[in-house]
């Protein structure tokens, strides 16, 4: 860390420690996360930046925080088996059921898209931001930096993977072993439910396939395991609902995910605030405190629908901060896989250049895909926004992620000082970048 930068990464700090011990959780939607949305504003205010609150609508358990669900569903499955066994009409819920639920998974869980909103319960979140103009008033470009003041439900068997964190291997078996056995499970009640439906279905229509299938050794076999099998994917979906914790007050307290990206965007642009000459010529800087990220990307989804057209979007380069706090991980993150987008080329070589420049090492290569979910650099990115998402944190899922075990006390401040190193290096390569070449688009 720069000596300089000293005071920023101390102050960085504790605006993480105030965040996880004195407001705990926030999540999506709660008192928790609009306290910390408006204590963040109150620091810009400190600094003479006026913030802006925007609220929008959100159902935080239509998301990945409604993955519980999907384990009462193989539950309920698992026990209407039986009954349908003996009444064959029952699977045709069933199968409907399976089908709604697989739907929604795919869809509101895994691409995060809002089509299942309405049938959850809604709550008020916001965004807060302020920006900073050079001392003339005019700009010809936009800087962005975005972290999410939300946190996440208590995902229990990360948390249980604590005993063995010092052996990562048992720890990724204990975790992943569970969630895979429930998934399996779920997926493979529902997929009997719709089979045995087809199955019934095609009988009446005296379907050859469904007649012949009736007299074979290997369903009448099938239908004797079946006999047994419920009582297995009924205690693997049971693993399917202890997965998010749905109690608050056991939820995540959100150190490094993600207070860690709000205090340093607010301490990048109180830099610049205090440090006027070192503003980039003709640049605004804009402090995102991005509401709802772990509802699906909800918040950076409403501030591009917001400002849409508008003049705030322009020519504009958005740095999202998610997670700083493990100095062997800097990473630059390049693409959402299950959201099927890239990120931008340009932000993802000045990254990596700027991690070469202050002699950072990184056992993740300083570049990852997000393999599952998704950041706020995807709204932005189809936004039309030069984005890429900046993290230091262990890409493999540790007891830590998303646990009430998320605290300050984990990590130092020289993490967070290396990471304000990092985003003002960036800043000034995107200065010098756009003096050259101006804006060029989202390098996909």
């Amino acid at each position: 860390m720069k000596e300089e930068n000293r005071k920023y990464a101390n102050e960085a700090y504790d605006i993480i420690k105030y965040a996880s011990e004195k407001v705990g959780s926030r999540l999506p939607g709660s008192e928790g996360e609009r306290e910390y949305a408006d204590y963040m504003g109150d620091k810009l205010r400190e600094i003479g930046i006026e913030p802006k609150k925007e609220e929008f609508a959100v159902s935080p358990r239509a998301s990945i925080g409604g993955i519980p669900y999907a384990g009462w569903a193989g539950v309920i499955l698992s026990a209407l088996t039986y009954v349908a066994m003996s009444m064959s009409t029952v699977w045709f819920g069933m199968a409907l059921g399976s089908i709604a639920v697989i739907i929604w998974l795919i869809f509101s869980v895994f691409l995060y898209k809002p089509w299942f909103d309405m049938f959850f319960k809604r709550k008020i979140s916001q965004n807060v931001y302020g920006e900073l103009l050079p001392e003339d008033g005019k700009y010809d470009y936009t800087i962005i930096l975005s972290g999410h003041t939300d946190t996440s439900w208590n995902w229990k068997h990360s948390e249980n993977a604590y005993k063995y964190r010092n052996n990562p291997v048992k720890g990724l078996i204990a975790t992943f072993g569970k969630v895979g056995f429930g998934a399996l499970c779920f997926f493979f009640i529902a997929g009997v439910s719709i089979f045995m439906s087809a199955f019934y279905l095609g009988r009446y229509v005296n379907a050859p396939w469904a007649l012949n299938m009736a007299y074979t050794q290997s369903f009448n076999t099938f239908l004797i395991a079946m006999h047994f099998i419920p009582v297995i994917t009924a205690i693997g979906s049971f693993f399917v609902i202890m997965w998010a914790d749905p109690d608050p007050a056991n939820a995540s307290k959100g150190a490094m995910d993600n207070a860690s990206g709000c205090a340093i965007s607010y301490e990048v642009i109180k830099y610049f605030k205090e440090n006027p000459e070192k503003m980039p010529k003709n640049c605004r800087i804009i402090d995102f405190n991005c509401g709802s990220e772990e509802a699906g990307l909800k918040g950076s989804i409403a501030f591009t629908s917001e400002h849409k057209g508008e003049a705030i979007l322009n020519n504009a380069w958005n740095i999202n901060i998610d997670s700083v706090a493990d100095k062997d991980y800097f990473e630059v993150v390049i693409k959402d896989d299950w959201q099927f987008t890239r990120f931008d080329k340009d932000l993802e070589k000045m990254f990596k250049d700027t991690f070469n420049e202050l002699g950072i090492e990184s056992k993740s290569g300083g570049c990852i895909h997000n393999p599952v979910g998704g950041c706020d650099s995807t709204p932005m990115t189809k936004a039309g926004i030069k984005s890429v998402t900046f993290a230091a944190q262990n890409p493999i899922l540790t007891y830590y992620y998303h646990t009430f075990r998320d605290t300050a006390d984990r990590f130092e401040p020289e993490t967070i000082g290396d990471g304000i190193d990092v985003v003002l290096g960036v800043i000034d390569k995107i200065a010098a970048f756009q003096e050259a070449n101006g804006f060029n688009g989202p390098q996909k």
